[in-house]
């Protein structure tokens, strides 16, 4: 259903979407909440998965960005 709405959006828009699956989305929420600061047990639970090794390696990744503000929170 998902591949048909991108075509037929893509049929009639100028700026085209990419291919999105229905797995895309949950990596993209799942990466999102990682980013704002859920605890990786918490993403493990919504996931479904059964070990903590694969949330952290494909969610939890830190960003610059991520890295400056807790090291700015520590030495505030």
């Amino acid at each position: 259903m998902l591949k048909g709405l991108i075509k037929k959006y893509n049929k009639t828009h100028e700026d085209k979407l990419p291919m999105i699956t229905p797995h895309s989305l949950r990596h993209i929420f799942c990466a999102n909440m990682a980013n704002k600061g859920m605890h990786p047990n918490t993403l493990q639970y919504i996931m479904s998965h059964a070990s903590i090794i694969m949330t952290l390696g494909y969610y939890a990744h830190g960003s610059f960005s991520s890295v400056k503000a807790k090291i700015g929170r520590l030495s505030a």
